[in-house]
């Protein structure tokens, strides 16, 4: 009789992932990263264990997005008040905070319960190709 694997959390192994967003396009990019984060890129996956890997993301500044979306995309939140709607168009964000936007996309890929947050700690945005992170992709191999 055959028995089905089921990892456990202490039995997960993760690695340390780096990726460089230099021109490429947000939503496709954000598909990758999920992924990575979910772990479905590893044969002991399972939807209900935390089995994803960490990554570093560099150049977050230089991300590009197809179309008019520049121009057109806006972003919208909720501060929980009466009246409360705030509107953020794509230009002001990508201005200020370009790791935001890459945060508000590969959340919207992730599954929604409590591991989403579980999973978006281990994202690491940085601006430029300056991060602190070089012994643990190191130790990779």
């Amino acid at each position: 009789m055959q028995k089905t694997y089921q990892p456990r959390v202490i039995d997960v192994k993760r690695k340390w992932h780096l990726m460089d967003a230099n021109d490429k396009v947000l939503g496709r990019m954000a598909t990758e990263i999920s992924k990575i984060l979910q772990g479905k890129h590893k044969p002991d996956y399972s939807k209900d264990t935390d089995c994803g890997d960490f990554i570093v993301l560099i150049n977050a500044s230089k991300v590009r997005v197809t179309g008019k979306k520049a121009e057109q995309l806006i972003y919208f939140r909720h501060t929980g008040h009466t009246g409360g709607d705030k509107y953020a168009s794509y230009k002001n964000i990508f201005a200020k905070k370009p790791e935001e936007i890459i945060v508000s996309a590969v959340s919207g890929m992730l599954p929604k319960n409590k591991l989403r947050d579980v999973m978006l700690k281990r994202l690491k945005i940085y601006k430029d190709e300056t991060h602190p992170h070089v012994a643990q992709l190191t130790q990779i191999g």
